[in-house]
């Protein structure tokens, strides 16, 4: 059965419901895995009072506008980032079916669609969860960046201008284009970390999953897109400061150095100076201001994935294509 064969109006609501309970999902995600919790167990509940929440609490979108915005079991208020990232889930499941499905549905099979559509829902809900724990916690987890590249190279198939080889390549290229610069020589120049090698990982996904070129392009436009937000930041705030999240955890990090001896100390800062987020002090500086690139990276490959030849041509015409 060729996917024209189904009523496309069907495709799309199916589609979009599952887009926002993926979006419901990667809320557990975006606040356990930072925690270091299991995203299974225990079931979903308050985070104010521990409650398990019931089924009706927690429908995608329609238990927030329901309740007010507040839990029903402490009416403590729930974040607004909840039914955000609900909404992102379902759109971005909607632009994969309209851009990457659709298009192809008389010649493709409801198989082969809802394969492709999986695959890349997968790809478009990680990106979002990277941009979330980022932006209040600054790091990518490895669960995310490795398991994405895991998923972009085994599902190579479903992406007729890439083979094998491609997406390898690619993956290599992501990972040495913001290792071997931000990682290594900037620190031999001066001293300190440029991009953490949670970013070196990501780019590594992108290129997995749209070749080599694909990685460049999530490079260069994720550094143009946080270079501009930065900027934006400064001129309204006058300095970027660190999350409340890290500032806490540095904090936390710095009492329990306290209880150390003097050659645990040692030993733990020795092991603390390898992390960026503690190899010198935060500063709100521009040189030294610390930024969140996650989000811009995520974003980058997010663009690519849906006006994939139109911004190719822009890498083209940098020369950094055949």
């Amino acid at each position: 059965m060729l996917l024209a064969d189904l009523p496309a109006a069907i495709v799309r609501a199916y589609t979009i419901v599952l887009g926002l309970f993926g979006g419901s999902f990667l809320n557990v995600v975006i606040h356990r895995v930072p925690r270091g919790m299991s995203i299974v167990r225990p079931p979903s509940h308050c985070p104010a009072c521990g409650k398990r929440l019931r089924f009706y609490d927690n429908v995608p979108i329609v238990s927030y506008l329901a309740l007010g915005g507040r839990a029903r079991c402490c009416k403590a208020k729930i974040s607004p980032r909840y039914p955000l990232v609900e909404l992102a889930g379902g759109l971005l499941a909607w632009a994969i079916v309209e851009v990457l499905v659709l298009p192809t549905a008389d010649e493709t099979s409801v198989g082969r669609a809802a394969a492709v559509f999986f695959a890349y829902l997968v790809f478009a809900l990680a990106l979002v969860a990277v941009a979330f724990i980022d932006l209040e916690h600054m790091y990518v987890p490895d669960a995310i960046s490795i398991g994405g590249t895991v998923v972009g190279v085994g599902t190579f198939s479903l992406r007729p201008d890439l083979d094998l080889v491609d997406t390898l390549v690619g993956a290599a290229v992501g990972f040495a284009i913001v290792w071997l610069p931000f990682a290594v020589l900037y620190r031999w120049i001066r001293g300190r970390t440029g991009m953490g090698l949670g970013d070196a990982k990501l780019v590594m996904m992108a290129g997995a999953w749209f070749g080599w070129s694909g990685a460049v392009f999530a490079l260069l436009a994720g550094a143009v897109q946080g270079t501009v937000a930065a900027l934006v930041v400064l001129l309204v705030h006058g300095r970027i400061d660190e999350p409340a999240a890290v500032q806490q955890e540095r904090e936390e990090t710095e009492r329990a150095l306290a209880k150390l001896t003097p050659e645990e100390r040692a030993t733990a800062e020795a092991e603390l100076a390898r992390d960026p987020l503690y190899e010198a002090a935060p500063a709100g500086t521009v040189g030294l201001a610390r930024i969140a690139f996650g989000p811009f990276l995520a974003l980058a490959m997010l663009e690519y994935l849906f006006l994939g030849p139109s911004v190719a041509e822009y890498v083209r015409w940098f020369g950094l294509s055949g």
